[in-house]
């Protein structure tokens, strides 16, 4: 069994998940991950909207330690593998930062095509292994 880390960013359980975000009726700004209140104009007119699933990497760097609580990872200082953590431009859209599926730095590159996945982030308290979107190069 699986399940997203937060189910309400993205339309995960689909074969082609995209991430969910809003968009300003008033001003036009988008926003990840969905919101109540525009961050621009303080507006109350969000729509919900899919973001692109492709996108650009922008910029990058490697997480080269165990992050601090409240992350829900199964890894110990032990057993911790660096990960790759990219800004990544969603078309003409917005810009989302999240983790990369690669972490060789000779692997990445400013500029390269990178596709929305899904991969494992650790196992919950039930046994449910717990999903989190990452960025794979294309």
């Amino acid at each position: 069994m699986q399940r997203m880390i937060a189910p309400e960013i993205s339309t995960w359980p689909e074969a082609d998940p995209h991430l969910l975000g809003s968009v300003c009726d008033d001003c036009g700004a988008t926003v990840f991950p969905v919101q109540e209140l525009c961050p621009r104009c303080s507006g109350p007119s969000m729509t919900e909207t899919e973001l692109p699933r492709r996108g650009t990497l922008i910029a990058w760097t490697t997480q080269g330690f165990l992050p601090g609580a409240p992350y829900l990872g199964d890894e110990t200082p032990k057993t911790f593998e660096p990960f790759g953590v990219g800004l990544v431009q969603l078309g003409d859209v917005i810009r989302v930062e999240g983790r990369l599926t690669e972490n060789d730095p000779t692997n990445l590159e400013f500029g390269m095509d990178v596709e929305l996945t899904m991969v494992p982030l650790g196992t919950d308290a039930e046994g449910t292994e717990v999903l989190t979107f990452a960025f794979q190069p294309v």
